[in-house]
């Protein structure tokens, strides 16, 4: 999607955004759409840049912030500041992420910080409001709902609703007490106690109670139940996160091996990054993924290598791979786009088939 279309998209939005905003009336988007008006897919460091300048500039703010939510929570857009004037009458630029970059001399909108924690809220769980029954739900119908939901655990609530968690009915809690001989015929006859965190807490602050307890309740600022994250949860997400970065840690290492019985030290010093002159390159580690390019690009040095691959095809991988690990090196939560995830996947797979040809 072009800028042009993008800023179009965004002022057209923004407009009406105000227009009801300041007749009363609510307006809500998923973060996921939010990011959509921009031609995103994840919250990047640039993404979040882009779209906060954005908003600042047509005076909206999103309750509660954009960037500490699930991708396809909702947001309530709201007037900031002062009013502002008509809607006919505001101008939204929609700067490209060359325009967002910070230059000397140049007055940056003041615009609100990121917030640097992976927060619980960010985990699709955590906004899944969890099947939960009374104590006094018979054991069959717990194991009838966990049966038909395939989980593990159920919170034992008055109501759905209820802000007072009485405990937590589990295969585990149930087992232990039939092992001993116990009756068991009410959830509350078998549960045990359960951990609550707020859904502001850090996504590390949850891993600890869930290596005790195996999963953990997340609570809204009212005091209601949002969700239930387990240990699945937090394996799934560490391998959302964990994936890019071995995947690009492969590859690297593919490409070292290539280039590293090819050229000589003297090449790889002719590549280096002339706005980074002091760097000390003495062997290929000390290259930049920009530099891999940059050495493999030049038609005498690809000649070298004495491959039958054509350059331009490969080099242009191996940028678009230097691109998506830059985004990756950001430490993003959101998944990687799937285009990018599978890119990565593709093109280590072609150096593993590669290697296994030529060695």
């Amino acid at each position: 999607m072009s800028t042009v279309h993008i800023s179009v998209i965004v002022s057209d939005r923004l407009k009406e955004i105000v227009a009801k905003a300041k007749a009363g009336e609510p307006v809500e988007e998923t973060v996921r759409t939010l990011l959509s008006w921009f031609g995103a897919y994840r919250r990047s460091w640039r993404n979040v840049k882009l779209i906060r300048e954005t908003l600042d500039n047509a005076g909206v703010i999103t309750v509660p912030d954009f960037e500490g939510e699930y991708l396809d929570n909702l947001v309530s857009f709201r007037l900031k500041g002062e009013p502002h004037p008509e809607p006919t009458d505001v101008v939204v630029e929609v700067p490209t992420l060359e325009m967002a970059v910070e230059l000397p001399g140049v007055t940056v909108p003041t615009v609100q910080l990121a917030d640097p924690a992976h927060r619980i809220s960010r985990l699709a769980s955590a906004k899944r409001q969890p099947v939960s029954l009374p104590p006094d739900g018979t054991v069959e119908q717990a194991i009838t709902i966990m049966l038909r939901y395939d989980s593990s655990q159920l919170p034992v609530m008055q109501s759905p609703t209820a802000r007072e968690v009485k405990g937590l009915f589990s295969w585990k809690s149930l087992g232990s007490r039939l092992g001993i001989g116990r009756q068991c015929d009410r959830v509350g006859d078998s549960m045990d106690n359960c951990s609550v965190i707020s859904a502001d807490a850090s996504l590390f602050d949850a891993i600890k109670i869930i290596a005790e307890d195996d999963c953990v309740l997340v609570q809204a600022s009212d005091k209601t139940i949002t969700g239930i994250v387990t240990a699945y949860d937090i394996s799934k997400q560490f391998q959302q996160l964990a994936e890019p970065f071995l995947l690009l840690g492969d590859i690297e290492n593919h490409v070292r091996y290539l280039i590293d019985k090819t050229f000589t030290l003297a090449e790889f010093q002719q590549v280096k990054d002339p706005e980074d002159p002091s760097r000390d390159i003495q062997s290929v580690s000390d290259l930049t993924f920009g530099e891999y390019v940059r050495l493999l690009q030049n038609a005498e040095n690809w000649a070298k290598l004495r491959i039958k691959i054509d350059r331009k095809t490969f080099t242009g991988w191996l940028d678009k791979v230097r691109e998506t690990r830059n985004d990756v090196m950001h430490f993003d939560p959101d998944p990687l786009d799937p285009k990018d995830l599978q890119l990565l996947r593709e093109f280590s797979n072609f150096l593993s088939r590669w290697q296994q040809i030529t060695s």
